[in-house]
C-alpha cells in the first residue's frame, strides 16, 4: 500500500494533474487496491465523506478572514508604510535595503500570513530600487525572495492552521510557536546579506534623523500593532485563532479605511471575489488531503513506517534528522500545504512514539517546507522573484542558495534545541 501512495501521487504529479486531483485520484488508488483482498472496503461514498469531513473545521475559517486582512492592509498602504519605516531605521548602512528588505518582509509576515503574498508586496516596492541603485539583481531578488518565506513562519499562518487541524494541537500554541523561529531565520539572512555586501560596492544611504525615524514609526505603528494585536489576544484567552482572524479583518478595516484613508470601500467586492476563489481552490486542496490522509491511516502506513524506523533508530534527534532530510527533499516537488496535509497523519504518530512535542514537531515541520517555497522545481516563491525581480529562474536559484543554505543551518538549529520553539507558548502559558 506504500507503494500504490507513492506511485499513485508522485505519478498524476508527474504527469501535470494538479495537486488537489493528484490527492483524489491516489486515494482512489488506494481504496481500489484495497478493495482487491477485502472487497468489503470498497466504498466511494466514505471517500466523499472523508473529503467534505476535511473541509468542515472551525480552525480553518481563521484561513478566509487572515487573507482577506492581509489584502485589505496590502492595498491600503500598509506595505509601504512599513518599508519605509524599516528604511529609517536600516537604510544608513552599506548595502541597507537589503536589511530593509528582510525587516520589512518580518513585520509583513504579522500581517499576511503568506510568503507569496509577502515577496509580492515587499519585493515590488525595492527590487527596482536596489537595481537602479547598482545592486547585483540576483543577489536582490534572492534575499527578498529568501526573506519572504518567514511569511507563514512568523504568525499568523496558514501552514500552522493546516498542521492544528490535522494535527488536533492548538492553533494558537502553534502560532507562539513560530515567533522565536522566524525571527533567528530573519537575523540569520541579516548576517548572510552583511558578508555579501562586505565585498560589494553598495551605495550607502543617507542617515534618518530621530525625527524622521519618529515619523516613520508614527505612520507605519498601526500596521506594526497588528501582529502584537493577533498575539495578545491569543495569549491573554479573549479570542481563539479563528476569532482573532475575524478580529484582524475589523482592525484591517478600521486601519487602511477610516485612519489612513488609502481602502476604498468600492474595491471590497473584487476583494471578497479573490478571497473566495483563493479559499475555495485551498478548501478543495485541504479536502483532497484528507480523503488521501485517510486512506493512509486505514492502511496502517504510519504503523508500517514507525517499525521501519524503530528498527534503524531510537533516538529521536536520528529521526528528526531523517524528517528533515525527507522533508527538504519533499519541499523541492510539492507545495507546503498540501505537504502538510498528507505527512502529518503519517509522521506526527510516529514522532509521539518517541516522545516528542506536537508543537515542536509541527513549527519544525512548517519552517522546512517553507524554505522549500525557495527551492526549485516548484518554489512558488522563486517564480513570484523571477516575475517582479525580472531574472532568470537558474540565476535567481543560484544567487539564492546562500541564503537558502542559512535558513536550513538555523532549521537544523531549532531542530537541534526544542526549547528555542517551546519556549514562548511554554511562557505564556
Amino acid at each position: 500500500m506504500l507503494a500504490v501512495f507513492l506511485i499513485a501521487l508522485f505519478g498524476l504529479v508527474l504527469i501535470g494533474a494538479p495537486i488537489a486531483f493528484s490527492l483524489v485520484g491516489t486515494g482512489f488508488f488506494m481504496m481500489l487496491t484495497q478493495a482487491m483482498s477485502r472487497p468489503a472496503s470498497w466504498s466511494v461514498f466514505a471517500l466523499a465523506q472523508k473529503f467534505v469531513n476535511g473541509c468542515d473545521s472551525v480552525p480553518l475559517l481563521a484561513i478566509p478572514f487572515f487573507m482577506i486582512a492581509g489584502e485589505i492592509m496590502t492595498r491600503g498602504g500598509i506595505s509601504k508604510r512599513i518599508v519605509d519605516f524599516a528604511y529609517s531605521v536600516l537604510g544608513r548602512f552599506k548595502g541597507g535595503l537589503g536589511y530593509v528588505g528582510i525587516l520589512a518582509s518580518m513585520i509583513f509576515a504579522g500581517v499576511s500570513g503568506s510568503a507569496v503574498a509577502d515577496t509580492t508586496a515587499v519585493g515590488s516596492m525595492l527590487l527596482p530600487i536596489m537595481t537602479g541603485a547598482g545592486y547585483d539583481r540576483g543577489k536582490s531578488t534572492g534575499i527578498v525572495c529568501s526573506a519572504g518565506c518567514i511569511g507563514p513562519i512568523i504568525p499568523p499562518s496558514t501552514q500552522m492552521i493546516f498542521y492544528g487541524v490535522c494535527a488536533e494541537v492548538s492553533v494558537s500554541a502553534l502560532f507562539l510557536g513560530g515567533i522565536v523561529p522566524g525571527v533567528l531565520i530573519g537575523i540569520g539572512l541579516m548576517i548572510a546579506w552583511f558578508f555579501h555586501v562586505r565585498k560589494r560596492d553598495y551605495p550607502v544611504g543617507p542617515k534618518t534623523s530621530l525625527a524622521g525615524i519618529c515619523k516613520a514609526t508614527k505612520d507605519a505603528i498601526l500596521a506594526i500593532c497588528l501582529p502584537v494585536f493577533i498575539i495578545l489576544c491569543i495569549t491573554t484567552g479573549i479570542a481563539t485563532a479563528t476569532e482573532t482572524a475575524a478580529l484582524a479583518v475589523l482592525y484591517a478595516l478600521i486601519v487602511s479605511g477610516l485612519i489612513y484613508r488609502e481602502f476604498k470601500f468600492r474595491e471590497w467586492p473584487e476583494l471578497m471575489v479573490n478571497a473566495m476563489k483563493s479559499t475555495a481552490i485551498m478548501m478543495f486542496v485541504v479536502g483532497s488531503a484528507s480523503l488521501a490522509a485517510y486512506m493512509v491511516t486505514t492502511c496502517a502506513i504510519p504503523q508500517l513506517l514507525a517499525k521501519a524506523i524503530t528498527s534503524i533508530t531510537n533516538s529521536p534527534v536520528t529521526f528528526m534528522i531523517m524528517v528533515n532530510v525527507m522533508l527538504i527533499l519533499v519541499g523541492c516537488v510539492m507545495d507546503s500545504g498540501p505537504a502538510i496535509m498528507i505527512l502529518t497523519p503519517i509522521l506526527l504518530p510516529i514522532a509521539k512514539n518517541f516522545g516528542l512535542d506536537p508543537v515542536y514537531f509541527g513549527v519544525v515541520m512548517v519552517a522546512n517546507l517553507c524554505i522549500g517555497l525557495a527551492t526549485p522545481p516548484v518554489g512558488n516563491v522563486l517564480y513570484c522573484g523571477v516575475s517582479i525581480g525580472k531574472v532568470k529562474l537558474a540565476d535567481l536559484v543560484k544567487a539564492s542558495l546562500p541564503f537558502v543554505g542559512v535558513m536550513y543551518l538555523v532549521l537544523m538549529i531549532i531542530t537541534f534545541f526544542p526549547e528555542l520553539i517551546l519556549f514562548v507558548p511554554n511562557a505564556l502559558g
